[in-house]
Protein backbone atom coordinates (compact mmCIF):
# COMPACT_ATOMS: atom_id res chain seq x y z
CA UNK A 1 0.00 0.00 0.00
CA UNK A 2 2.80 2.39 0.98
CA UNK A 3 4.69 1.60 -2.25
CA UNK A 4 1.59 2.29 -4.38
CA UNK A 5 1.11 5.65 -2.62
CA UNK A 6 4.74 6.64 -3.22
CA UNK A 7 4.49 5.52 -6.86
CA UNK A 8 1.28 7.52 -7.32
CA UNK A 9 2.89 10.64 -5.85
CA UNK A 10 5.93 10.21 -8.09
CA UNK A 11 3.69 9.94 -11.17
CA UNK A 12 1.76 13.06 -10.16
CA UNK A 13 5.00 14.94 -9.54
CA UNK A 14 6.36 13.84 -12.94
CA UNK A 15 3.19 14.96 -14.72
CA UNK A 16 3.33 18.32 -12.92
CA UNK A 17 7.01 18.88 -13.78
CA UNK A 18 6.42 17.87 -17.39
CA UNK A 19 3.43 20.19 -17.74
CA UNK A 20 5.44 23.10 -16.32
CA UNK A 21 8.21 22.55 -18.87
CA UNK A 22 6.07 21.67 -21.87
CA UNK A 23 5.63 24.19 -24.67
CA UNK A 24 2.31 26.03 -24.42
CA UNK A 25 -0.42 24.90 -26.77
CA UNK A 26 -1.79 28.42 -27.19
CA UNK A 27 -0.76 32.04 -26.81
CA UNK A 28 1.21 32.62 -23.58
CA UNK A 29 -0.54 33.87 -20.47
CA UNK A 30 -0.49 37.65 -20.77
CA UNK A 31 -0.34 38.17 -17.00
CA UNK A 32 3.38 37.45 -17.33
CA UNK A 33 3.50 40.24 -19.91
CA UNK A 34 1.76 42.72 -17.58
CA UNK A 35 -1.55 42.19 -19.34
CA UNK A 36 -0.36 43.09 -22.82
CA UNK A 37 -1.37 41.06 -25.87
CA UNK A 38 1.27 42.84 -27.98
CA UNK A 39 5.04 42.86 -27.59
CA UNK A 40 7.90 45.21 -28.30
CA UNK A 41 8.83 44.65 -31.95
CA UNK A 42 5.27 43.95 -33.08
CA UNK A 43 3.60 46.14 -35.67
CA UNK A 44 0.99 48.07 -33.68
CA UNK A 45 -2.62 47.18 -34.42
CA UNK A 46 -4.01 49.98 -36.57
CA UNK A 47 -7.49 48.79 -37.53
CA UNK A 48 -9.36 51.43 -35.51
CA UNK A 49 -10.19 55.14 -35.42
CA UNK A 50 -9.27 57.44 -32.58
CA UNK A 51 -12.16 59.83 -31.93
CA UNK A 52 -10.79 62.79 -30.00
CA UNK A 53 -12.79 64.84 -27.51
CA UNK A 54 -12.46 67.76 -29.96
CA UNK A 55 -14.54 65.76 -32.47
CA UNK A 56 -11.57 65.16 -34.78
CA UNK A 57 -10.65 61.62 -35.77
CA UNK A 58 -7.33 60.07 -36.66
CA UNK A 59 -5.80 56.64 -37.15
CA UNK A 60 -2.42 55.11 -36.53
CA UNK A 61 -2.11 54.73 -40.30
CA UNK A 62 -2.61 58.49 -40.70
CA UNK A 63 0.06 59.10 -38.01
CA UNK A 64 2.66 56.85 -39.71
CA UNK A 65 5.93 58.73 -39.95
CA UNK A 66 5.45 60.17 -36.46
CA UNK A 67 6.38 58.78 -33.06
CA UNK A 68 3.08 57.94 -31.37
CA UNK A 69 2.46 57.37 -27.68
CA UNK A 70 -0.91 55.91 -26.76
CA UNK A 71 -1.56 56.41 -23.05
CA UNK A 72 -4.41 54.21 -21.82
CA UNK A 73 -6.20 55.98 -18.99
CA UNK A 74 -9.49 56.56 -17.15
CA UNK A 75 -10.77 59.27 -14.83
CA UNK A 76 -11.26 56.83 -11.93
CA UNK A 77 -7.63 55.68 -12.04
CA UNK A 78 -5.47 57.25 -9.29
CA UNK A 79 -2.21 56.13 -10.88
CA UNK A 80 -3.28 57.70 -14.19
CA UNK A 81 -3.91 60.98 -12.37
CA UNK A 82 -0.39 60.76 -10.94
CA UNK A 83 1.24 60.00 -14.30
CA UNK A 84 -0.64 62.42 -16.55
CA UNK A 85 0.97 65.66 -15.29
CA UNK A 86 4.37 64.03 -15.97
CA UNK A 87 3.25 63.08 -19.48
CA UNK A 88 2.16 66.69 -20.01
CA UNK A 89 5.33 68.36 -18.72
CA UNK A 90 8.04 65.80 -19.55
CA UNK A 91 6.74 64.32 -22.80
CA UNK A 92 4.07 66.41 -24.48
CA UNK A 93 5.42 69.92 -23.96
CA UNK A 94 9.07 69.17 -24.86
CA UNK A 95 8.31 66.83 -27.79
CA UNK A 96 5.03 67.96 -29.38
CA UNK A 97 6.97 69.98 -31.98
CA UNK A 98 9.50 67.18 -32.55
CA UNK A 99 7.40 64.69 -34.54
CA UNK A 100 5.85 63.14 -31.41
CA UNK A 101 2.11 62.61 -30.93
CA UNK A 102 0.71 61.76 -27.49
CA UNK A 103 -2.91 60.66 -27.28
CA UNK A 104 -4.61 59.63 -24.06
CA UNK A 105 -7.09 56.85 -24.82
CA UNK A 106 -9.80 56.98 -22.15
CA UNK A 107 -11.20 53.60 -21.31
CA UNK A 108 -14.96 53.27 -21.61
CA UNK A 109 -16.19 56.65 -20.34
CA UNK A 110 -18.62 59.14 -21.92
CA UNK A 111 -17.32 62.32 -23.53
CA UNK A 112 -18.54 64.69 -20.78
CA UNK A 113 -16.61 62.75 -18.14
CA UNK A 114 -13.49 62.61 -20.34
CA UNK A 115 -13.58 66.37 -21.05
CA UNK A 116 -13.98 67.13 -17.32
CA UNK A 117 -11.10 64.75 -16.53
CA UNK A 118 -8.87 66.54 -19.05
CA UNK A 119 -9.86 69.96 -17.71
CA UNK A 120 -9.39 68.92 -14.07
CA UNK A 121 -5.85 67.72 -14.76
CA UNK A 122 -5.06 70.75 -16.96
CA UNK A 123 -3.53 68.63 -19.69
CA UNK A 124 -3.29 69.90 -23.24
CA UNK A 125 -2.53 66.69 -25.12
CA UNK A 126 -5.55 65.15 -26.87
CA UNK A 127 -7.75 62.49 -25.33
CA UNK A 128 -9.64 59.93 -27.40
CA UNK A 129 -12.74 57.96 -26.46
CA UNK A 130 -12.62 54.19 -26.20
CA UNK A 131 -16.19 53.14 -25.52
CA UNK A 132 -16.32 49.42 -24.90
CA UNK A 133 -12.52 49.39 -24.44
CA UNK A 134 -12.16 47.99 -27.96
CA UNK A 135 -8.96 49.91 -28.70
CA UNK A 136 -7.55 48.92 -25.32
CA UNK A 137 -8.37 45.29 -26.16
CA UNK A 138 -6.16 45.42 -29.24
CA UNK A 139 -3.15 46.10 -26.99
CA UNK A 140 -3.99 44.49 -23.65
CA UNK A 141 -6.29 41.93 -22.14
CA UNK A 142 -9.56 43.73 -21.42
CA UNK A 143 -9.49 42.35 -17.87
CA UNK A 144 -6.19 44.10 -17.16
CA UNK A 145 -5.90 47.65 -15.92
CA UNK A 146 -5.13 51.02 -17.41
CA UNK A 147 -2.17 53.29 -16.82
CA UNK A 148 -0.08 51.96 -19.63
CA UNK A 149 1.81 53.62 -22.45
CA UNK A 150 2.50 52.14 -25.86
CA UNK A 151 5.31 53.86 -27.78
CA UNK A 152 5.12 53.32 -31.54
CA UNK A 153 7.95 54.33 -33.87
CA UNK A 154 7.66 56.10 -37.22
CA UNK A 155 7.28 52.75 -39.01
CA UNK A 156 4.37 51.60 -36.85
CA UNK A 157 6.37 49.21 -34.64
CA UNK A 158 5.93 49.05 -30.89
CA UNK A 159 9.22 50.06 -29.27
CA UNK A 160 8.29 50.45 -25.58
CA UNK A 161 5.52 49.36 -23.22
CA UNK A 162 4.86 50.63 -19.71
CA UNK A 163 2.50 49.52 -16.97
CA UNK A 164 1.57 51.67 -13.98
CA UNK A 165 3.65 54.73 -13.19
CA UNK A 166 7.21 53.99 -12.20
CA UNK A 167 9.76 56.83 -12.33
CA UNK A 168 12.56 54.59 -13.59
CA UNK A 169 10.43 53.03 -16.33
CA UNK A 170 9.02 56.46 -17.25
CA UNK A 171 12.56 57.83 -17.56
CA UNK A 172 13.55 54.88 -19.78
CA UNK A 173 10.51 55.55 -21.96
CA UNK A 174 11.51 59.22 -22.34
CA UNK A 175 15.03 58.17 -23.39
CA UNK A 176 13.59 55.91 -26.11
CA UNK A 177 11.32 58.71 -27.34
CA UNK A 178 14.20 61.19 -27.28
CA UNK A 179 16.36 58.82 -29.33
CA UNK A 180 13.59 58.40 -31.91
CA UNK A 181 12.95 62.15 -32.02
CA UNK A 182 16.67 62.85 -32.59
CA UNK A 183 16.73 60.40 -35.53
CA UNK A 184 13.64 62.16 -36.92
CA UNK A 185 15.25 65.59 -36.94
Amino acid sequence: MKNKLILGLMILLSVHVFSQNAAPLSKPDTTQNRGYVVNVGDVAPDDFKLVLTSGETTTLKALRGKIVVLQFTASWCRVCRTEMPHLESELWQPYKDRNVVLIGVDRDEPIDKVVKFKDDLKITYPLALDLGADIFGRFANKKSGVTRNVVIDQNGRIVFLTRLYNEEEFSSMLKVIDGLARKSS
